[in-house]
């Protein structure tokens, strides 16, 4: 038994590569920039994302505050802005590395307290909505210090104009939020009107 064990481990391990080249090569022929972290990962095993980094669309990203050793990795999405929903001003290194790389910055200063959005006024939103809607903000990445609720709200909003129903936007929140999530978040996007918003371009991700 000790010896068909080892020999699966032998056969799993030659496998690894060529299973791993065959997953690259079926993300390569998926359309937009969703095979991004995975060619990413093939070609530099020191590229470190953000926390809670993920695609939101072709071209639009979302994670938690970027470090130093995240700046590598953020150098590969060829970023032209980035936005910040925090309100604390924006740390030195990281001025400096949008400087570097040519990025703009867009500060909306949010307060992160237990429950964000009861007395934020709407208007900021759909500020923030329309820097998220334009496309010569893009590739952009959205970010809050945890990438949880503050960005989750914005995209569970984005989301809503993307026509997408309640179920799956709570469910995306609830993904990266898990035993963070807030019902004050989830009213908020439930609450929010849309009707004034411009609808999203049609695909969005093409």
């Amino acid at each position: 038994m000790g010896e068909q064990s080892a020999v699966a481990a032998a056969a799993n391990k030659e496998r690894a590569p060529e299973a791993e080249a065959e997953a690259e090569a079926e993300a390569e022929a998926r359309p937009g920039c969703y095979s991004l972290a995975l060619k990413v990962s093939r070609e530099d095993r020191s590229f470190v994302p953000p926390i809670n980094f993920s695609v939101v669309d072709c071209g639009l990203y979302r994670s938690g505050f970027p470090e130093a050793a995240n700046f590598r990795f953020l150098r590969k999405l060829k970023l032209r802005s980035i936005l910040c929903l925090c309100p604390e001003p924006y740390p030195e290194a990281n001025v400096k590395f949008l400087n570097e790389n040519g990025i703009r910055l867009f500060h909306f200063g949010i307060d992160g307290c237990k429950e964000p959005f009861v007395a934020i006024p709407t208007e900021i939103i759909r500020e923030v909505l329309g820097v998220v809607l334009d496309v010569r903000n893009h590739p952009l990445l959205i970010h809050c210090n945890r990438g949880k609720h503050r960005t989750g709200c914005v995209v569970g909003c984005l989301r809503k104009l993307q026509g997408w129903c309640l179920t799956s936007i709570f469910e995306e929140y609830h993904r990266f939020a898990a035993e963070k999530a807030r019902v004050s978040d989830l009213r908020f996007i439930e609450r929010f009107d849309i009707a004034s918003m411009k609808r999203l371009p049609a695909p969005f991700s093409s």
